[in-house]
C-alpha cells in the first residue's frame, strides 16, 4: 500500500500538530514491508489518503480517503465561530464524501452521527496518547526549566494554544478566578493573551521543557467545557502531574477515574482542587502512538478494499 500522509499539520504547536507529527512517526515505525509511508497532499501518488485535519480534506480525491475529524465544535457552537462560508461547508462536505472517519473518542463518533448524519460504520475511534518526551524529568531538569521561563517554584499549569480566544478553553475566566498558587500558561500566543491578568507566559516550548515544566507543576487544570480529546491532560499524567479538570463526557471517557473532575461552572472550585493535588498522579491509559499506529494501519485497508 502506498500511503499519501498530508503532513502539513504537523508543525502546528497546538493539539492538531502533536497528533499529526506523532502518528507520522508511528506509522513509519509500524509499516509493514509492503506499506509505503508518502508525505504530501498529491493524493494521485497513493493507494490510500490520509488527510489528519479537516482543511486537508479533498472534496474529490482521486484514491480513498481517510480524514481525521478532531471535534464538530464548529457545528455545535455556531454562533461562537466565524468559518461559516463556502469554503467552511466544502470541507465537511469532502469529510462526508470520505472512505473513513477518524475520530479521537466515541463521544465525537456520535456528535459526527448526529450532526453530519455519517453512517457509524464509516467512523473509527482511535485514541491519541503522549508523545514520547512526555515522562516524568529529573529535579535538575525540572530546575533548569524553572529557571528558563522564569517560573515560580511552586504553580499551576495550563497547556494550549493562545493564538486566539477559544470560548470553549475559558482561559481568560480561568485568570481571573481566585487561587492561591501562581498559573503558568505554556502554548504560543498572540497579543491577547499578553493582557491576561496575573499569569506566566512561556510561549511555545520544545518537548523536552514542556515535561519539565509538567513535571514541575503542582498540578494540570483543564477548564474547557468542550474537547475532542484533551490530549495535555494524558501528557500530564504521563509526567507524574495530577489532573484537575472540568466534568465533561469526552474527559470522562479518557480519563476514567485518573483526574479529579469539577463542575464545569466552577472554576475556583477547580482551582481550589488543583491546588490541594499531591503526587503520584495515576498513570496515563496504557495506549500508545504505536497502538493508535496500528489500529490506523487496519483502517487505510479497509478503506482501500484491501
Amino acid at each position: 500500500m502506498r500511503l499519501v500522509f498530508d503532513s502539513r499539520p504537523a508543525l502546528d504547536p497546538r493539539g492538531i500538530g502533536r497528533y499529526a507529527s506523532c502518528l507520522l512517526a508511528a506509522l513509519r515505525t509500524t509499516a509493514g514491508s509492503d506499506h509505503v509511508v508518502i508525505e504530501g497532499h498529491r493524493a494521485r501518488r497513493g493507494d490510500v489518503y490520509h488527510a489528519p485535519w479537516i482543511d486537508g480534506a479533498m472534496l474529490r480525491p482521486p484514491c480513498p480517503q481517510v480524514v481525521t475529524l478532531h471535534d464538530v465544535v464548529p457545528l455545535k457552537r455556531r454562533s461562537e465561530y466565524l468559518r461559516t462560508g463556502i469554503r467552511f461547508r466544502m470541507r465537511y462536505l469532502a469529510v462526508e464524501r470520505s472512505a473513513r472517519l477518524i475520530v479521537p473518542t466515541s463521544v465525537v463518533a456520535d456528535e459526527v452521527v448526529e450532526h453530519l448524519k455519517i453512517a457509524p460504520e464509516r467512523i473509527v475511534v482511535i485514541h491519541e496518547a503522549p508523545a514520547p518526551a512526555m515522562r516524568e524529568r529529573d529535579a535538575g531538569e525540572i530546575a533548569a526549566a524553572r529557571e528558563r521561563y522564569a517560573l515560580p517554584a511552586e504553580y499551576l499549569l495550563w497547556v494550549g494554544g493562545l493564538q486566539t480566544p477559544d470560548p470553549r478553553k475559558r482561559i481568560a475566566a480561568l485568570a481571573r478566578a481566585p487561587r492561591a498558587l501562581p498559573l503558568v500558561l505554556v502554548g504560543a500566543t498572540k497579543p491577547w493573551a499578553h493582557e491576561l491578568p496575573d499569569v506566566t507566559l512561556t510561549g511555545h516550548v520544545p518537548d523536552d521543557d514542556l515535561a519539565a515544566i509538567y513535571s514541575g507543576a503542582r498540578a494540570l487544570v483543564f477548564p474547557s467545557d468542550d474537547e475532542g480529546f484533551g490530549l495535555p491532560t494524558v501528557e500530564a499524567l504521563a509526567c507524574g502531574t495530577p489532573v484537575v479538570a472540568s466534568d465533561i463526557p469526552v474527559l470522562r471517557e479518557v480519563l476514567g477515574d485518573r483526574a479529579t473532575f469539577v463542575d464545569g461552572g466552577d472554576l475556583e472550585g477547580l482551582l481550589a482542587a488543583a491546588e490541594a493535588a499531591t503526587r503520584p498522579a495515576p498513570a496515563p491509559p496504557a495506549w500508545t502512538w504505536a497502538d493508535a499506529a496500528r489500529a490506523t494501519w487496519q483502517v487505510y485497508s479497509d478503506a482501500g478494499g484491501n
